[in-house]
């Protein structure tokens, strides 16, 4: 594990920055992210948008990491991702890169050569230096705040708020799903401090009526727009 933007930023930029070819959603938190991100790509799919997912870690195969579509990378498409990726880093001079970085910069490259539309990413760890975050993403996302890997993103939750508010983006919208009062408010006021226009995701979504059994999850969704009845 190595925090920090330098070699992943300095691999894209000699890749041709790939990661600003494609629109981007960053989504991070404690506990969530993960399925957020999924939930978000299938809307996208849904939608008739061609986007692409970046989760971790795998369970089988490391191809299940970068999606597209309803797809993982096959080997031989994974390896065509990490080839690019390898000459970069190996040229003069070397840059060192992480096992996660890697993947992070063959993700970019993968969604890149495939012209989407869009790119779901979910965020390693912490936020403001994962290498997630070279993507200049148009919304950004934290899930929840919890007491996960202190040593590296601080002891408190405001600390580790502070880290994965490091995903915000001026002018762009951030939506903040904690609702604890002092996550809530360091989120908030980062987001303030960047320019980024903040979403409480609280005040503008109420999830009621969920019911859930081995067919799924069924529940009420309120927006400002309407209300839906989903299933899972």
């Amino acid at each position: 594990m190595k925090l920090g933007l330098a070699a992943i930023d300095a691999v894209c930029d000699r890749l041709g920055r790939p990661e600003r070819r494609v629109p981007s959603v960053l989504v991070a938190g404690t506990n969530g992210k993960g399925s957020a991100a999924a939930t978000l790509s299938a809307i996208a799919r849904a939608s008739g948008v061609r986007a692409g997912l970046y989760t971790s870690p795998h369970l089988v195969c490391v191809g299940e990491r970068i999606r597209v579509g309803e797809a993982d990378l096959s080997d031989d498409e994974l390896d065509g991702a990490l080839e690019p990726v390898f000459r970069a880093a190996d040229g003069a001079s070397e840059i060192p890169l992480t096992y996660f970085e890697a993947l992070t910069a063959a993700a970019f490259v993968a969604f890149s050569d495939r012209n989407l539309d869009l790119a779901v990413l979910e965020v390693g760890l912490g936020g403001r230096y994962d290498a997630t975050n070279v993507a200049p993403a148009r919304l950004s996302v934290v899930t929840s705040i919890g007491l996960d890997h202190t040593e590296e993103l601080g002891p408190t939750l405001s600390a580790i708020a502070r880290e994965k508010a490091g995903i915000f983006r001026a002018g762009r919208p951030a939506l903040i799903g904690p609702r604890d009062e002092e996550p809530l408010r360091v989120l908030a006021e980062a987001a303030r401090e960047c320019g980024a226009a903040a979403h409480l995701a609280a005040d503008e979504v109420e999830v009621s009526e969920v019911a859930t059994s081995l067919d799924g999850t069924r529940f009420t969704l309120v927006t400002p727009c309407r209300r839906y009845e989903l299933a899972t």
